[in-house]
Formats: structure tokens, sequence, C-alpha cells
């Protein structure tokens, strides 16, 4: 049916960013001269409007265009189910961003787990590991990816947003920035400030600040007497 682009809205902490970049401009132009081929998918709320499930970019256009109504399918979805619809409608673009991957997979995970525990699957600890298993690989299989990279690209939803930036950018080494996702938050903004200043850091670089943040707290006053340098074993010297 036909709905006011008006009573639309975006789908909340949609993972997947709508840029105004050359693909987009191709999608103006398409919609300018043929309309929208594809009705975007939306599910109904409770004020009477509707939520975005798959059609962000195609609204932005369509908003660019300068159009009133845009076709859509109407489907009534519980919030899991709309979470996975969000997600396997965009994970298939051609160009994804790594920090797309990562809220996408985290969504679709825990919402695959909240399914799961609803229907008595996760009572346990065990099970509930279990279960993170074979969301893991059940997403993987979708994809193409394997469960364990499906669980690294969730890992940099740890990072600090600098950081996850650096990563789209290609700054900063996936494997690198899986690694750093497990330290402290606070010592993230450290090494994201070291890496403006240097350019890159290490894996090795990584591993021997992870060591020694494993012998105890590392507080700012400490962490200035820390030195990145180029060594055969070790690149962390603790002074």
């Amino acid at each position: 049916q036909e709905i006011e682009i008006g009573r639309i809205h975006a789908f909340p902490n949609h993972p997947f960013k709508v840029l105004d970049d050359e693909k987009m401009d191709t999608l103006v132009d398409s919609i300018r001269k043929n309309g929208i081929l594809n009705p975007v998918i939306v599910r109904p709320d409770q004020s009477g409007n509707y939520e975005m499930i798959s059609g962000h970019r195609r609204l932005h256009a369509a908003r660019i265009v300068g159009l009133k109504k845009i076709p859509a399918i109407v489907k009534e979805m519980s919030d899991d189910e709309a979470i996975i619809k969000m997600v396997d409608a965009n994970i298939q673009r051609e160009e994804i961003l790594p920090s797309e991957k990562a809220f996408a997979y985290k969504m679709k995970m825990d919402a695959m787990k909240r399914q799961g525990a609803r229907n008595d699957i996760a009572s346990s600890t065990s099970t509930q590991i279990g279960w993170k298993s074979e969301t893991a690989e059940a997403i993987g299989k979708q994809v193409g990816e394997s469960k364990n990279q499906v669980r690294r690209y969730i890992r940099l939803t740890e990072l600090i947003p600098d950081l996850l930036d650096y990563v789209d950018k290609k700054r900063l080494q996936f494997t690198v920035a899986v690694d750093i996702s497990y330290i402290d938050k606070e010592i993230q903004t450290w090494l994201f400030e070291y890496i403006k200043e240097n350019g890159t850091v290490k894996a090795v670089q990584v591993a021997a600040l992870r060591t020694a943040l494993e012998a105890g707290p590392m507080t700012q006053d400490i962490y200035q007497k820390v030195k990145m340098c180029r060594c055969s074993n070790l690149t962390i010297l603790l002074l």
C-alpha cells in the first residue's frame, strides 16, 4: 500500500549507515526517473504509524526526490522478529562496514537468544552457552562466515566509537581491534590517542599491554610511563 513518508520512522538503533554518497545519488536518479520499484517493508506501531524494517536508503532517497508517499508492504511482527527481519534484509548488501556487521550480528544474536529463552531453551548457564554457539553458527551459515568470525565481529561492539571508526577506515587491523575490545574502555581511549599520533598499533603491542593489565590495574600515571617501541618480542616496556 502507499504510505505517507512522514508516518514512517527509522528502526531503533538501526546499524546500517545511510550515506549521501555516489550510490545514493544513483538511487535518487533512479527513483526520480522510474519511481520506487521495490516496496519497502514496515510494521505498524502502537501510535498508528509505521516502523521501517527494510528500505531506509529508499526512504531517504524518496525524501530527497520530494515524494510524499512510498509503496510499502506492511507486516505484523514482534520486536525480535522485526530485528531478525531487519538484519536479514540488509546484511546481504555488497558493501558493509565492519561496524555495521558488528552491531547487526549482535542485534540478531540477542533476538535469537531471547526467542530461545521464551521457549525455555536457555534455562541454564550451560544451555545459554550452547545457545550462544548455536546462534553464532546459524548466523554464520546465513552470511557465509564461521561462527568464530561472527563472534569476532560482535566483539567489535565493545570498542569505543573512535576505535571502531578506525576499523571502518582500515586504520586499525580487524584482528588487532578484536584484541583491543577486551581492554577497559578508558585504556582504549589512551590507545586511540596513541594510534592517532603514531599511525597504528601492532598485535604484539596490544598483547603485551593486555599482559601488563593482567598484572594489575593501570592508572593514568602508570600509563604515562608506558613506552611503545619496536622490540623483537615485547613492544611495550613498563619503566
